[in-house]
C-alpha cells in the first residue's frame, strides 16, 4: 500500500529525517519514539503537507512523492492533525459532511458522532469555533476520518486531548474504521495501550528508524530501557 524510500527532510538547514525507508501494509501501523525524533515530520510528509528534500513515497505503486496535499485526499489518504483546526461558521454536520463527500442527515452525522463517544444532539448544529474544547474538536476529527473511510489514515496522537473518552472507545474506533474500508491506519503516539493494538511498530531516533517489528518485539525494548535509550536490531540504522 504505502512504501517509503530513502525519505530525508530538512528544516532551517537541520536535517529532521535521514533516509526512512518503510513499508506499511498492516491493519495498525504505529509511529513512535522521544520528542524531536521526526514523528510528526514523517506523518506529514505523508499526508503532503511537507514535501521531502530526497525520496520517494508510493501509495497503492503510484508516486505520490510531488502530489498535492488535495490529489493525495482524492487518492486515498486521509490525516488527522495533532492539533485540530477551527471553522469559524461551520456546522459540525457541514465538516462531516465534507468529509464524506456527501451530504449528511442529521441522523447519518449523529451516527459517526455517536461512534467517537459524543452526544450527538448537543453536536450536529455546534459551530466549529472557540466554543468546543481541544477534546470535543479531536473527537470531531476522528469522527470525521471515520466518515471519509479511505485507504490509509494518519492519525498524529490521537489520544491527545480526550482525557475524558477512555483509550477502550478510541480502540474501538480504530477497528470500526478497519473493518468498513480494510485499509491501513498509521498512528503516532506515545501511549503504550495504542501501541499494543499495533501490527508492527517503528521505533524513531534522531531523525532514523532505529527500530522496526511487532510489539513483542519493540515492547520491551521501549518499557525496559525507555525510548531514548533503546538499542537498535535495524542494521545501520544508529
Amino acid at each position: 500500500m504505502l512504501e517509503i524510500k530513502n525519505l530525508s527532510y530538512s528544516a532551517g538547514g537541520t536535517p529532521i529525517l535521514k533516509g526512512i525507508n518503510l513499508t506499511v501494509n498492516e491493519r495498525f501501523v504505529a509511529i513512535t519514539g522521544p520528542n524531536g525524533s521526526g514523528k510528526s515530520t514523517l506523518a506529514k510528509l505523508i499526508a503532503g503537507i511537507l514535501t521531502p528534500d530526497e525520496g520517494e513515497i508510493l501509495f497503492d505503486g503510484q508516486d505520490i512523492t510531488k502530489m498535492s496535499i488535495t490529489d493525495r485526499a482524492r487518492a486515498g489518504i486521509t490525516f488527522a492533525f495533532q492539533q485540530p483546526v477551527r471553522f469559524k461558521g461551520i456546522t459540525v454536520t457541514d465538516l462531516l459532511s465534507l468529509a464524506s463527500c456527501k451530504k449528511l442527515s442529521a441522523a447519518a452525522a449523529c451516527a459517526y458522532l455517536s461512534e467517537v463517544g459524543m452526544c450527538a444532539k448537543d453536536y450536529v448544529n455546534r459551530e466549529v469555533n472557540a466554543s468546543l474544547s481541544g477534546g470535543e474538536l479531536k473527537r470531531i476529527e476522528i469522527a470525521m476520518a471515520l466518515a471519509r473511510s479511505t485507504r490509509l489514515t494518519v492519525f498524529d496522537e490521537p489520544e491527545a486531548g480526550i482525557d475524558l473518552w477512555s483509550f477502550n472507545s478510541l480502540i474501538k474506533v480504530f477497528e470500526s474504521m478497519y473493518e468498513k474500508n480494510h485499509g491501513s491506519i498509521i498512528i503516532i503516539s506515545h501511549q503504550e495501550r495504542i501501541l499494543n493494538i499495533a501490527d508492527k511498530i517503528v521505533l524513531l531516533k534522531d531523525g532514523t528508524i532505529a527500530d522496526i517489528g511487532t510489539k513483542d518485539e519493540i515492547m520491551p525494548l521501549i518499557t525496559g530501557t525507555g525510548i531514548s535509550a533503546a538499542p537498535c536490531r535495524v542494521v545501520g540504522t544508529c
